[in-house]
This record gives structure tokens, C-alpha cells and sequence, in this order.
């Protein structure tokens, strides 16, 4: 059974995971050439909550305040040499999110879209200011 949550504009069913999803990859197609060429290997994958060990390993006690994470090495650390690595992943917390979604009553789009920028920044090592202008090229 959906969640429902309570919004301003009222009761709104919640966005499941993979709806999540789908708006994260289209958000990775948008990127431009330069970035979305280098991304072919990174896994996106969507959760309910983040695990206790990733919380525990930002120092974050509530899994509502967790909302996305990037788990590997950035790609100017990476070794053309390297062989059966686990692909980076792309984690983003379907509750956290939703949470925040509701909170702040921003788009959910524009929501998930602002928490992969951010995530595949870490993956190309990208100052805030840089992760700010690939999300308003995107």
C-alpha cells in the first residue's frame, strides 16, 4: 500500500522507488556530453533509508537526514589499470527524500534532480559552485 503524505495542496500519493528512479535517470540523460560519457559504469540504486553502517559512517543519526550518498573513488583517483572494482553507486533514500519533498514543498523533479547533481559531482571531485552550474545546465 502507497504512503500517503500530506502536503500543502493536500493528501498526495507518495512517489515509489521506481518512479524515483526514472526520474534520476532522466536527470543522468540530461547531463551534458562531457559528464554523461564518463558515467557509464555508476549504479544507481534506490532505498527506502540508507543502512546503519553508511550513517554511522557520515556520523548522521536520523535516516531522514540522509537524502542521497556517492560510494566509490572520483574519477580523477581511478587507474585505467584497475580491474574487478565494484562500480560506483548512486544511492538516493526514497523516505528522506520524500521527507524533504513535503517539508520544503519544492517539485519532486527538481528535488531528485538538485540530489543526483550533487552526487555525481562527488564523482567527478566538483566544488559546490560547480555542481551549482551543472545542475542549472541540466
Amino acid at each position: 500500500m502507497p504512503l500517503v503524505m500530506s502536503g500543502q495542496e493536500g493528501a498526495r500519493i507518495a512517489p515509489s522507488a521506481q518512479e524515483i528512479e526514472a526520474i534520476a535517470r532522466r536527470t543522468l540523460a540530461a547531463l551534458p556530453d562531457e559528464f554523461r560519457r564518463h558515467l557509464g559504469e555508476i549504479v544507481l540504486i534506490v532505498e527506502d533509508f540508507a543502512d546503519d553502517e553508511t550513517l554511522k559512517a557520515l556520523d548522521i543519526e536520523s535516516p531522514f537526514d540522509l537524502t542521497g550518498v556517492y560510494h566509490g573513488r572520483p574519477i580523477g583517483e581511478k587507474s585505467s589499470m584497475e580491474s574487478g572494482a565494484v562500480p560506483d553507486r548512486i544511492h538516493l533514500y526514497r523516505r528522506a527524500i520524500l521527507d524533504e519533498w513535503i517539508e520544503d514543498g519544492e517539485d519532486l523533479a527538481t528535488l531528485v534532480r538538485h540530489i543526483v547533481i550533487h552526487e555525481v559531482g562527488h564523482h567527478f571531485g566538483l566544488s559546490d559552485d560547480d555542481m551549482h552550474r551543472l545542475e542549472d545546465e541540466t
